[in-house]
């Protein structure tokens, strides 16, 4: 059995998201039935013990732009998986103001979903330089936008009351998948942003001792920052979550 569908449309992506919430309301668990044409959510509790139903039909065309899927035979071209429902809603809701959404039928240990999501993704300028520029901004603020786009721009903003600085990078580079996949319809200088406490980050560039070979720098808008950094066999990859 095969599965890979993509959501590139923001507010397709919006509307499934949605979608996925209100079945996690109504069901803790439900059984999502795949086929060629359609998605369903289905929940049958035992009737014999009060229990209620529930079918929801998705026409796929309206949201996926890609949509493959083979069932277990010709025959029987669907796919029935069992899942819990507020797992799959906790996921679609970081793929929210994403570039696009993925989602395949993985066997990992046993079957499951895997949803991932397409980032912001920039190369990072030389990391003394960027450690020497956060370190002066800590002494002003506590907390950092890092804000980035697909023409190759990065920047770092600290606002209080009193006075607003940022710092620009620009011609850094993306990556060939993050610009290769970019949508004909989106803008390469739209910035996608993250809030953060900027002791965190501080932390994350005075622990490098070593110049990687490879430095990037993922944004999931308003949610999170991924740091990935690669030098000849190692590979260490940083996390930080937005300020609420």
């Amino acid at each position: 059995m095969k599965f890979r569908a993509k959501i590139v449309d923001g507010a397709c992506l919006n509307h499934f998201t949605r979608i996925s919430n209100m079945i996690a309301k109504l069901a803790k668990t439900c059984t999502l039935r795949i086929s060629p044409d359609k998605l369903n959510f289905i929940l049958c509790d035992k009737l014999a013990n009060g229990g209620v139903s529930m079918w929801c039909e998705l026409e796929q065309e309206n949201f996926f732009n890609e949509f493959q899927m083979e069932g277990v035979s010709a025959e029987n071209n669907e796919i029935y998986l069992e899942l819990t429902s507020e797992n799959l809603s906790r996921a679609l809701k970081t793929a929210q103001n994403a570039r696009a959404l993925k989602i395949k039928l993985t066997n990992k240990h046993f079957p499951c979903l895997t949803v991932s999501v397409e980032l912001v993704s920039i190369y990072l300028p030389v990391l003394k330089t960027m450690k020497s520029v956060v370190e002066k901004m800590k002494n002003i603020s506590n907390h950092l936008v890092i804000e980035a786009n697909l023409d190759g721009e990065l920047n770092l903003k600290i606002e209080t009351e009193l006075v607003c600085v940022t710092t620009h990078f620009k011609d850094l580079g993306n990556p060939p998948l993050a610009s290769e996949s970019t949508h004909q319809d989106r803008n390469v200088e739209h910035m996608a942003e993250v809030h953060i406490d900027i002791r965190k980050l501080l932390q994350f560039l005075a622990g490098q001792q070593v110049n990687p070979t490879k430095a990037l720098c993922n944004i999931v808008n308003n949610k999170m920052v991924h740091f990935d950094l690669l030098h000849e066999d190692v590979s260490l990859q940083y996390f930080i979550p937005a300020l609420s």
